[in-house]
This record gives structure tokens, sequence and C-alpha cells, in this order.
């Protein structure tokens, strides 16, 4: 169920936070097992079912915050009541405990935030027009404004560098905000590293940025529309402050 899975801060304030892989859900072929998509070809109950088991293991009886991702930088602060429908927005951020941040990916970095002793934490998708809009940066303020001071975050599964090819001219437009996203694939082509830009950027912002990913498209117990087009599911980032 978890590509990666902890626990952080001092007793009396644990943040718990993860990225899912595909492995214990419901859904069938080829969206099997633990596709988390909000939207898409998969049974609907399938989903919201996956959601349940996930949920039931990571945060029994947590409230859930969610988003409909649009490749942005507009951040949602969530209260002692979530939102009854999905906003459009790419990150979310609380200092509420009890309630699970939830992001979804299937390529682009989910990114998970932390600062266990202010009691905030936060969670954003960062896909390449969302890293060029400094959804990351955004996410970071409105922590800040928050309380959090000793921000640290953790950057989930996303297709590296190496995979992901793009044309000349967008890699310089994009390299041209966020240098540190410059790549070339593994055959020689021109490629963008998203991930590494969103660490740059989260750097660049004094948070201490952990880098426990792995490759989407290389990992078959990872979900990757780069590798599977609409046959591929969703993974997510969950993190809550507990209650």
């Amino acid at each position: 169920m978890y590509a990666f899975r902890t626990t952080t801060g001092p007793a009396d304030s644990l943040v718990d936070l993860a990225f899912t892989d595909r492995v214990g859900g419901v859904s069938a072929a080829p969206f099997a097992e633990l596709n988390l998509a909000v939207e898409g070809d998969d049974d609907p109950a399938s989903r919201q079912r996956n959601l349940e088991l996930l949920l039931a293991d990571f945060a029994p009886g947590d409230r859930v915050a969610d988003l409909l991702q649009v490749h942005g930088r507009e951040v949602v602060t969530v209260g002692e009541h979530p939102a009854a429908e999905r906003p459009h927005a790419d990150a979310l951020v609380t200092d509420r405990p009890g309630v699970v941040l939830v992001v979804r990916a299937a390529d682009c970095v989910p990114v998970l935030l932390a600062d266990p002793v202010a009691g905030v934490v936060g969670a954003a998708h960062a896909g390449r027009p969302g890293l060029v809009a400094g959804v990351v940066p955004a996410v970071v303020s409105r922590m800040r404004e928050l309380g959090a001071r000793r921000i640290e975050a953790w950057v989930g599964p996303h297709v590296c560098g190496g995979c992901y090819e793009v044309p000349e001219q967008m890699r310089e437009e994009v390299a041209a905000v966020v240098p540190e996203s410059r790549a070339t694939t593994t055959w020689g082509t021109p490629a963008l590293d998203v991930g590494a830009g969103v660490v740059a950027q989260l750097r660049g912002e004094d948070v201490v940025a952990h880098d426990v990913s792995r490759c989407t498209r290389e990992s078959p117990d990872l979900f990757s529309y780069r590798r599977d087009g609409r046959r591929a599911g969703r993974l997510a980032g969950v993190v809550r402050r507990r209650a």
C-alpha cells in the first residue's frame, strides 16, 4: 500500500505522512489495484473503496481534504470542517489535527510538508505547469502564515529526468524559470526533471527537502501516465497532524 511512510515530530505533536503505491486495493486491471484517482475510466465504486481502505489503515476516523487538481498554484487552507466539494486547486495546508490532506499524481511530483512543532502540515501537486507557476513556494508561504517556522518536505514518486522527454523549446522555457529542471533523457533527447526543480525551490525557501522518490515510469508497482496513458491510475500523498 505504501511506497514510503514515516512519522515525524515530538511525541506531543506527531505528523504522519505517506506516499502510496498500487498494491492493496480492489480495482481491476488495468487499474489494479490501489487506484486513488478522482476521475477516469475505473469503476467509481472501486475508486471510493480504495480511498476507504487507505484511510482505514493510515488514519482511521480522520476527516479527508482533497482537491480537483488543475496544474496551478492555488493553495486551500483547510479549517475544522473540510469543504463538502473538492476545490479546484493544487495544494492544501492546515493547522488542525485529525485532517488528512490528500494530493494525487501519476508522474507529477507529490510533495508533503510539515512543521510538527508548530502543528502545521501541507501537501502539493507539482507538475511542469505547477513548477513554473510556483505552487511549492506558495504552499510554503501559506504554511508560514499559519505559524510554521521549521518546515521539512518529502518529495514523492514521480517521473525522473531520464524518462520525461519534452520538446527542446519547452525544456528551455521551464529551465529559464527553474534552471535545476533542465535534463536529458537516457537516450539523449531534451527532458525535464520536475523533481529536481521542486527540490531546488524548497531549498530556496529554506525548507529541508527529503527526496524519497522513485521513477514512476520505471517502477511497475507505481502508476505512470507516461507509461500507460489512460490506463494509468493515481497514487496519493497523504499527511496529517495527529489529534
